[in-house]
């Protein structure tokens, strides 16, 4: 039944939900600026009811606790689009490193590392051109040979210098596990204690601090994230290899296979799923493990054609002293492949004596000058893979160009992504200073209306005890 009592009861059952709710506005408002806080909201129940005499009396409200604003599909989308814009980033910041090999300086007319290949292939055989007209001619010949060596420079050094980003990459790849680790750690002991202290509720803070490691996770490897019972988290790389499981953590290792670092879980070799589930891992691994040995390859065929073609004329035809080339005397200009892979780090020049050029055609004097064009008309022929080697070079750097092109065009629409689920996230979860001022507003006005009930009850009360007379008894 109503009485007196029981109204100072209700309200201050009431003082104490509006203060516990101040409290939780008070702690959002403390923590604005913290990286990964979401805001809570506070939670309010109405008590069971009274029935007297058929009559419901209400027995006020209790403040239930906070709950954190976040939306568990929206903050998955964003992991899952930040491990992809992770990795399309770090696959183009290496890409443009190996485009930046083969890109010529418009104020040097060099590229950043060697020269450019595709001018030294025509000054090359330009230079059995200039030869043709006076075969005999110690300065023309000195030119091949010196055309020879620039071509074979910038064609090694290019080969070396993707060997060692090849090799950084490796690097950089090797030292992401150890962070990987770490964030593996941590989210299986949050897991923990998630478990133990908020089995069937938001676990605030502890949830907090979970997704921001998985959202840093997320940006380091590819994952898939599975809620298992009693609010835990499993978690596995995107290829199905377990990392977290409630509160135990499974660790990346690594292991030298065929002179590359692969990456282990357990026993399992996982390199190939790493490479293309995302993060900065799969972007490196995708660098060193596709990208750079698919711009070798087409390196090494170049040489490889170039050199044994050109080779091989030489040995045909005669040179001044009017020798021809043979198994156990070869006149080789360039140092014999044996196969194509690693013929563009290997390739030299292994002539030394410009008499050695074979100028003239098998058993012609050396006025003749028949072998030298044909050596010159290589570069008209399609020697390479079935184009020729200014085409093949041509075409080798456009591919290359529209990889970059493709992956940063990726990257842009990632990122972008990205930036449009962090907004939608960031709308819904952090704090806003307007709306904790409003709602501060509301609960200082509702805990005041509470006071001014006190204050009612304390006037009723006196008027009471002094048989309405308000000034003996205040």
């Amino acid at each position: 039944m109503g009485t007196i009592s029981s109204a100072l009861s209700l309200m201050s059952g009431a003082l104490d939900a509006d203060q516990s709710a101040l409290s939780i506005v008070a702690n959002n408002v403390a923590n604005a600026s913290t990286a990964g806080y979401t805001e809570e909201t506070a939670n309010f129940q109405e008590n069971d009811p009274v029935t007297i005499n058929g009559i419901s009396y209400g027995q006020g409200i209790t403040e239930t606790g906070a709950t954190s604003t976040r939306d568990k599909v929206l903050t998955e989308r964003l992991d899952q689009q930040q491990q992809l814009a992770s990795a399309s980033s770090t696959r183009l910041t290496a890409l443009q490193s190996v485009q930046g090999l083969f890109t010529v300086d418009s104020d040097s007319s060099t590229s950043s590392t060697a020269g450019d290949i595709g001018s030294d292939l025509t000054g090359f055989f330009d230079s059995f051109s200039t030869l043709e007209s006076a075969p005999s001619n110690n300065s023309d010949r000195e030119d091949v040979l010196s055309t020879a060596k620039t071509l074979a420079s910038d064609i090694s050094g290019a080969a070396t210098s993707l060997n060692s980003q090849k090799a950084s990459l490796d690097q950089e790849a090797a030292g992401v596990t150890s962070q990987v680790n770490a964030l593996t750690t941590s989210i299986a002991q949050l897991n923990q204690q998630i478990m133990s202290t908020s089995p069937d509720a938001d676990a605030g803070t502890l949830e907090d601090q979970r997704e921001e490691d998985v959202s840093q996770l997320s940006q380091l490897v590819g994952i898939n994230q599975i809620t298992t019972e009693n609010n835990g988290l499993a978690i596995t790389t995107t290829s199905g290899a377990l990392l977290v499981s409630e509160g135990a953590s499974y660790q990346i290792t690594n292991g030298t296979v065929d002179g590359v670092t692969h990456f282990f879980v357990g026993s399992t070799d996982t390199t190939s799923g790493l490479t293309t589930g995302g993060g900065e891992l799969g972007g490196y691994l995708t660098a060193r493990d596709v990208d750079i040995p698919s711009v070798l390859s087409s390196l090494d065929q170049l040489a490889y054609s170039v050199s044994t073609q050109v080779n091989a004329l030489n040995n045909t035809g005669t040179d001044l002293d009017g020798n021809t080339g043979t198994t156990a005397s070869p006149l080789d200009i360039f140092s014999e492949p044996t196969e194509v892979a690693g013929s563009a780090a290997a390739m030299s020049v292994v002539m030394t004596d410009p008499s050695e050029i074979a100028a003239a055609a098998s058993g012609e004097g050396t006025g003749d000058s028949t072998n030298t064009t044909a050596m010159a008309n290589l570069a008209n022929q399609t020697i390479v893979n079935g184009q020729t080697p200014t085409n093949y070079y041509s075409s080798f750097v456009s591919t290359l160009g529209a990889t970059v092109s493709e992956v940063q065009t990726e990257n842009t629409a990632q990122e972008a992504s990205v930036t449009q689920l962090q907004t939608q996230n960031d709308a819904l979860s952090s704090v806003s200073l307007d709306d904790e001022a409003s709602t501060m507003t509301t609960f200082e006005r509702c805990y005041q209306a509470a006071s001014q009930v006190f204050t009612t009850i304390n006037t009723i009360m006196a008027s009471a005890l002094n048989l309405g007379d308000e000034t003996t008894v205040s």
